[in-house]
């Protein structure tokens, strides 16, 4: 019982570290978005050596792998799932275009640093970035072929059309554009981006 006790506290112990090492990547990313992101730097936020990082996620890519994971998921993956789970392909479309504005703007400087830093270097970010990205693009292409089963598409739309129509349309970069370039509130830029998206690619409702 009391071997059980303390394996308990350990592992309580290292989530607990894990976590505050997440936090510190975030808190980092935030602070200095300009700044090469430096694993001491985040060790001393966590209040951690170095070689803790590299113990719990063992390697930077290891890191920024869990960082993005958790990222997705505590902004907001499942009501994402959720929506894109719709069994009209067209509301398929516009809830799930909603739930990832959502996301981005749950913590907008974090996902606009994860991006730059991926676009000026991708190994800075262990290619997590990448795998998102790659997620992403699987989710269009299943949305594209989800509207042209259903009828949804217009005559002059093809299946990859619409695919890459919507990976431009649901980007990070397209959402930035609006959100922070344009000063759009949140509900303006869904709009735009869901209306443009079913106006150029679907039949009148």
């Amino acid at each position: 019982m009391v071997r059980k006790y303390e394996q308990q506290i350990r592992a309580e112990t290292a989530e607990e570290t894990r976590r505050r090492i997440l936090d510190a990547v975030a808190q980092r990313l935030r602070d200095a978005p300009a700044e090469p992101l430096s694993l001491d730097d985040v060790a001393k936020l966590a209040r951690v050596a170095r070689s803790t990082i590299y113990l719990i996620f063992g390697s930077r890519a290891g890191l920024f792998e869990a960082f993005t994971e958790d990222l997705l998921a505590r902004t907001g993956r499942a009501d994402l799932t959720q929506a894109v789970a719709h069994e009209d392909a067209r509301r398929h479309m516009r809830d799930g275009i909603s739930a990832a504005c959502r996301m981005y703007a749950q913590d907008l400087p974090v996902y606009r640093v994860l991006f730059s830093m991926n676009h000026i270097d991708p190994a800075s970010v262990g290619g997590a970035v990448e795998r998102m990205e790659k997620n992403r693009a699987g989710g269009m292409a299943y949305l594209a072929r989800r509207l042209a089963d259903d009828s949804v598409l217009r005559d002059d739309v093809t299946m990859s059309q619409a695919g890459d129509v919507l990976w431009v349309l649901c980007s990070f970069e397209t959402f930035d554009a609006l959100y922070g370039g344009r000063g759009k509130s949140l509900d303006e830029t869904v709009e735009v981006i869901a209306t443009t998206a079913e106006r150029s690619l679907c039949r009148p409702a």
